[in-house]
């Protein structure tokens, strides 16, 4: 084999190696990304009653939603959109709260973000500072966006997430069984995943009752 056509098998075994090495590490990467969109974060620990060391007014007429949220996570601008829809569909048949963390030693404003901003125009929400994040704490809660509905009695009635994947928008077994609890009929489940950030990644977690 002459020269010229040495260096022409060598050039097209090269593209060929790395042809496979992109395609390989694109599969990799894809991979992975879809790994961590459906990985869930750590389930609540929830008080099968409603603490009573809690400053969230509970509703003794209606069931009361809360949603504990991380201000600077974007999986859970979805879980923001999800709540839309959900108080879109019960109004005022459920008493609304969006929690959201503020740990103690972060700078005043740290929480104001487009998340914020975003619950706070839901109707039917109200939106609570949780300094120190002690109502996250008092809820057993790790993960942003993490919901729990209480009943009227003050019963844990559900707890898990309201989307289907991390930053995933549309109809999933969270939202519609929260749906049918605050209707009166049986839900599909009373937990699920809950997908998003840790609420105390880089903070330490406070201890119950702080």
């Amino acid at each position: 084999m002459d020269s010229a056509k040495r260096r022409s098998t060598w050039s097209r075994a090269l593209w060929l190696t790395l042809a496979v090495a992109w395609l390989t590490g694109t599969v990799a990467g894809l991979a992975a990304m879809a790994a961590y969109a459906n990985r869930p974060g750590m389930p609540a620990q929830a008080p099968a009653e409603w603490p009573s060391a809690t400053r969230l007014p509970r509703d003794h007429a209606r069931p009361t939603l809360i949603v504990i949220a991380h201000p600077k996570c974007d999986c859970t601008k979805a879980t923001m959109a999800e709540l839309t829809k959900v108080m879109g569909s019960v109004g005022s048949a459920v008493r609304s709260f969006v929690v959201v963390i503020k740990p103690a030693e972060v700078e005043a404003g740290w929480e104001d973000t487009a998340l914020w901003a975003t619950a706070s125009r839901i109707p039917g929400v109200t939106v609570v500072r949780d300094a120190g994040a002690r109502e996250a704490a008092l809820f057993g809660t790790s993960t942003s966006g993490q919901a729990l509905l209480y009943g009227a009695d003050g019963r844990l009635l559900f707890s898990g997430g309201l989307t289907a994947s991390r930053g995933h928008e549309g109809e999933n077994a969270g939202e519609t069984s929260v749906l049918r609890l605050v209707q009166g009929a049986p839900p599909l489940d009373t937990t699920t995943p809950v997908f998003g950030c840790s609420l105390f990644s880089g903070h330490p977690a406070p201890a119950k009752g702080e």
